[in-house]
């Protein structure tokens, strides 16, 4: 005989779907990507291209940052971005980017909660802290999808001469 249970998820009314079927089987269902956000990402590449699909520089962090990204299931989020080589003074921000945030000294760290639009892929990050003191309280917007255990973050920003920038993140678990 099979009997089904429900656990709560984070908080905002997603639910994991379980089902316990005879001999000890039990059939899970899971697929919401505010479940599937939780735990630690670690970054494994960072693309950014202009309309056209022609690579873009971006000096503050550079194409290989190291970075690291945590959800919860309580609705909280933190992300840090390091530049690889800071051996280079970089110059003070002067510019940041449509939906983005600004890195000093090849660095950039913000953290606060976050919101899931499940049907879209939407998630919207309100900033309680940032390094950069003018983007606190910000909220930004990302696409992100989980398949095949690697995150996928789209969003759209803009350069200093206000050129359209894609940009893909894709992460792995790391914990």
């Amino acid at each position: 005989m099979a009997n089904s249970r429900r656990e709560g998820v984070g908080g905002g009314g997603t639910w994991l779907t379980s089902l316990e079927l005879a001999a000890g089987f039990t059939l899970k269902v899971v697929g919401s990507l505010v479940h599937d956000l939780i735990g630690t990402w670690r970054l494994l590449s960072r693309i950014d291209r202009d309309a056209s699909g022609e690579p873009v520089d971006e000096p503050t962090l550079g194409s290989d940052p190291l970075a690291l990204l945590f959800f919860d299931g309580a609705g909280n989020f933190a992300a840090q971005f390091m530049k690889r080589d800071r051996s280079v003074a970089a110059a003070a921000p002067v510019f940041t980017g449509q939906n983005n945030t600004t890195a000093i000294g090849g660095y950039d760290a913000y953290f606060g909660t976050y919101g899931v639009d499940e049907a879209s892929g939407d998630v919207h990050t309100r900033l309680v802290g940032a390094l950069s003191p003018g983007h606190v309280g910000a909220t930004l917007m990302r696409n992100m999808k989980v398949e095949d255990g690697k995150l996928v973050i789209r969003l759209t920003t803009t350069t200093a001469d206000d050129t359209l920038v894609l940009r893909t993140l894709t992460w792995e678990r790391a914990g």
